[in-house]
């Protein structure tokens, strides 16, 4: 009989039968809570559901380390809550999971799994089968036929030696058959997607692939059940046939009607509708009881609503999302207990059975991985490729435990063998991941061109992969300035920030009275004008722009990730910059990607890495503002600004402006909500630190969302760069230089140097530059000692392994080696030689300083410029290195001074900004602040 009408045939006749009058007084007149009432069985399925969330949630938190899919975790937790393992605790399963409460379950597990193959359904997308035609139905075709003739074979002393004869030898030979040739596509797409192979040519081949396998999957387990629930073989045919009428009349009358309806009620436009939602329920579980009445199992019934639904305008995903958290929280878990309750590996108990049981997971793993391999190879794909599509295809997950479940229910396997086929399917899909990430690892992936799946040219990539690995080095730094950036979008609220740093990069566009036509002298042969010298910064600027969406443990998430193109076509950021870039001119290029959030920072960097950029820019908006404005500080007037001066402490404030770091991560400023969301963004950030290979630049934006945002008049900015030496302060100076190319930019750079007590000497902000410090090399030791040598690569493997602040050792070899790079950079700006540099240096101020107090004197000169700049209509940006690597001088002691006067701030601040930045926060200034890291040299 039918799973689904077996069940609530159980449950009406336990409730019909046991009509006795239950004792209602509950707990207080000391009845047991674990007591089964048939006439109300919430109170015990409470607890069952409960104990069954924990401990798969439990197991899933320990299989996430290494990266095991939740099935894994879920299968687990039904073995551990059967027979296997708490089963033989006394009183457990008599308690917990009484045989009187069972139906219960049972019908609660089938209507999930009904819901389940549904979302299965919605996941699959024929046009994926289409596009990668010629090899995913080639892997398919081998990945099934060769493991069904393996199953098949296996099946002869299977079933002599542990099912009963009453069992026709056919029907277990066709069940086994379908267990050894099925792929679990939802695991699989789950596995593509968190191994980043969802645009790689392998991972294409296995989607596409995998949709064809469940598709004949599927109705071959359909075609099993019917032949297992036919008196004879023409009863059979004829199951057969109403089958395929009905699966023929969803397809061809239904799918059209429920596609007029989708767009009908706007579903398609606006996500589904409570009437097309109404609808598409009524359909599911009518096409599950008709195909549960005619002879085949609710389930297939079920996955048939699911190909049917419109994929157009993302409604798949939409309805996806609307159901799939029941159904992986509560359903799934309770279908797969009760697997767990029908398992006992205590079964497996003899020689024989061990011979039988390696025998299983030895052929199943053989016939998937042999068939598919080699049709990967004859297909043009290297042999790693070839292997890493076989290991994927050997996942089996938890659609082989639902065809083995549904051949125990209807009696063809025995508990031995089933217990025996479980196993084989938790090894199996256990070591997809370990296999894939041996075979192939990121270094050789071959992705995937623009113009489609780059499937001709595996041999000649040699299994090497297509994305260029260049060194990290700083891009034409000196000579060119940095003109092809990656932009992270991650959320809505960022836009702005990258939006108004993006148009700050773009060169400017030459004055309206410059366009004027060529004379005859200027003119050549084409009548074309001839071009003055290029300005710095006059470089086109070209953008990529990279959309990350966190993979969450969602099926939509997948689907989105296996949907990438269509994403990527309505995803409103990228839209909405793309736009804004294009009405400034810059050409960009968009992609989205769609990880784990502990491969947020590395996606970026091989982003970056892949498109050769020269600088990845990051935003940064902390989601808590105080609404103390800018006159809560005061600095200290002009006069106090003296040479041999050293500053006062700012007072001690009680209100702090909008401090984006100590809102986030003080236990005192925000709820814990808003402080462990942003914990999680510095987190991504230095992960980004830590494993980028190019210069990175974190934005930190100061506009407050929902508020009104500053902006200066005519696009107004002034640049104040405190350069207190090392790799990062000089990429902030050459920075600052290049955007000062801009008419509208003009910078002020200080020079600071510490000094002991009581013999600080500068030059304050208003005075004239002087440039007779240091002593310059000449141009052929410039790049000998830019770089700083070996030392620096001793630091960046340092820095690599913790992406903090590092302050190196107080040598004389690390002091000459910072000191002359740093004069170099200096030299080059003060000292100009480069014609092209002069227009943008006539913007630009800059002063030499040695004060006891360095931190303070930054401090109190930014509060000053900040005001000025809002005098000015204007607008203050701080441009700060993050560390000072090869620097011999640290700020540790003077900033717990500054945290002590104005209030401390948690160690993800400096740890994520460095020292400088941190103190300017803290101080409270207003002024934005982008804070720059150097490329770090690879080996």
């Amino acid at each position: 009989m039918p799973e689904l009408s077996k069940a609530m045939l159980d449950v009406s006749r336990l409730v019909l039968h046991k009509r006795a009058v239950q004792e209602q007084g509950g707990l207080l007149s000391g009845q047991d809570p674990t007591a089964i009432n048939i006439n109300d069985p919430l109170r015990l399925w409470i607890i069952q559901v409960g104990v069954i969330v924990l401990t798969t949630q439990l197991l899933s938190l320990v299989l996430r380390k290494i990266r095991q899919p939740r099935v894994i975790a879920e299968v687990i937790g039904g073995i551990l809550l059967g027979p296997t393992a708490f089963g033989r605790i006394p009183g457990f399963t008599q308690h917990i999971f009484p045989t009187d409460s069972r139906p219960f379950l049972s019908l609660v597990a089938n209507i999930g799994l009904c819901l389940f193959l549904f979302l299965v359904g919605l996941e699959i997308d024929a046009a994926v089968i289409k596009r990668n035609a010629r090899l995913s139905v080639t892997v398919a075709m081998a990945g099934m036929c060769l493991p069904f003739g393996l199953g098949s074979a296996l099946a002869v002393p299977l079933y002599h030696t542990f099912i009963d004869q009453s069992v026709k030898f056919t029907n277990f030979m066709l069940f086994t058959g379908v267990a050894y040739s099925i792929t679990a596509f939802p695991v699989l797409c789950r596995i593509l997607t968190e191994l980043k192979l969802l645009d790689t040519t392998v991972g294409i081949v296995v989607l596409s692939a995998g949709v064809g396998n469940d598709i004949i999957g599927w109705t071959l387990l359909a075609l099993s059940v019917a032949l297992v629930n036919a008196g004879s073989g023409l009863e059979a045919l004829w199951i057969l046939l109403v089958c395929v009428g009905w699966t023929l009349f969803l397809l061809f009358f239904v799918k059209r009607v429920l596609y007029w309806l989708a767009r009908r009620t706007g579903s398609i436009r606006d996500g589904p509708t409570m009437f097309f939602m109404t609808v598409t329920i009524l359909l599911l579980f009518g096409s599950a009881f008709f195909t549960d009445i005619i002879g085949v199992h609710a389930i297939f019934g079920a996955f048939l609503a699911g190909i049917i639904v419109p994929r157009e305008g993302g409604l798949a995903i939409a309805l996806t999302e609307k159901l799939e958290d029941m159904v992986s929280i509560i359903f799934l878990p309770l279908y797969f207990t009760l697997s767990g309750l029908s398992t006992d590996l205590g079964l497996l108990n003899n020689g024989i059975t061990w011979a039988y049981t390696i025998a299983i997971c030895a052929l199943a793993y053989f016939g998937k991985f042999t068939g598919c391999t080699l049709a990967a190879r004859f297909s043009g794909f290297t042999w790693r490729e070839a292997g890493t599509i076989g290991s994927l295809m050997s996942c089996k997950g938890l659609v082989e435990l639902i065809v083995l479940n549904v051949g125990l229910s209807a009696g063809i396997l025995s508990q031995r063998v089933f217990s025996m086929f479980v196993l084989e399917a938790l090894l199996l899909t256990f070591m997809t991941t370990p296999a894939v990430t041996i075979l192939y690892p990121p270094e050789i992936r071959v992705r995937a061109a623009a113009t489609g799946a780059n499937f001709n040219s595996a041999d000649a990539q040699g299994g090497n992969g297509d994305i260029p690995r260049l060194e990290g080095t700083s891009h034409s730094r000196d000579d060119e300035g940095k003109s092809r950036f990656t932009v992270v979008l991650d959320k809505i609220e960022h836009l702005p920030g990258m939006m108004a740093v993006t148009q700050l990069i773009l060169p400017p566009p030459p004055p309206y009275a410059e366009r004027t036509p060529p004379t005859d002298s200027s003119a050549d042969l084409d009548g074309k004008g001839v071009s003055p010298p290029p300005e710095v910064g006059s470089t086109p600027v070209s953008i990529d722009a990279i959309r990350l969406i966190e993979l969450s443990d969602r099926t939509s998430a997948v689907m989105k990730g296996s949907n990438i193109d269509s994403l990527m076509a309505t995803d409103p950021l990228l839209d909405i910059f793309t736009t804004f870039s294009a009405l400034h001119g810059a050409p960009v290029s968009s992609s989205l990607s769609i990880v784990p959030f502990e491969d947020l920072g590395a996606t970026v960097s091989e982003q970056a890495r892949r498109n050769d950029s020269h600088l990845i820019m990051v935003p940064w908006l902390p989601p808590h503002h105080h609404t103390a404005g800018a006159n809560d500080h005061h600095p200290a007037p002009a006069a106090e600004h003296t040479a041999n001066a050293t500053p006062m402490p700012t007072p001690r404030v009680t209100t702090h402006m909008q401090n984006p770091f100590e809102a986030l991560f003080r236990a005192t400023a925000a709820g814990a909500e808003e402080r462990d969301a942003s914990i999680s963004h510095s987190h991504f950030v230095r992960a980004l630190f830590g494993s980028a290979r190019t210069d990175v630049a974190l934005f930190v934006d100061r506009h407050t969302p929902g508020g009104v945002a500053k902006v200066s008049r005519g696009g107004a900015h002034r640049l104040f760069v405190p350069f207190f030496g090392g790799p990062d302060d000089r990429l902030a100076l050459e920075f600052a230089v290049q955007l000062c190319a801009n008419p509208k930019i003009s910078a002020t750079v200080v020079r600071v140097t510490k000094a002991a007590d009581g013999q600080g000497l500068g030059v304050g902000l208003g005075e004239r530059v002087s440039t007779e410090k240091s002593p310059v090399l000449g141009e052929g030791e410039r790049d000998g000692s830019g770089d700083a040598g070996a030392h620096h690569q001793n630091l960046a493997t340092i820095a690599s392994v913790f992406p903090d602040t590092v302050y190196g050792h107080a040598t004389t070899q690390t002091r000459l080696q910072s000191e002359t790079a740093d004069n170099i950079a200096w030299a080059r700006y003060t000292r100009p030689s480069d014609p092209s540099l002069a227009p943008a240096l006539s913007r630009m101020k800059f002063v030499e300083v040695s004060t006891p107090n360095p931190l303070h004197y930054i401090i109190e000169n930014a509060l000053k410029m900040s005001e000025t700049a809002v005098e000015e209509h204007s607008r203050l940006l701080v441009l700060a290195g993050r560390s000072r690597r090869l620097a011999v001088e640290n700020h540790h002691a003077e900033l717990k001074t500054i945290m002590e006067e104005h209030g401390g701030v948690g160690s993800e601040v400096k740890r994520t900004v460095g020292d400088v930045t941190t103190a300017l926060v803290v101080s409270g200034c207003q002024a934005n602040v982008i804070v720059f890291q150097a490329a770090l040299a690879s080996d």
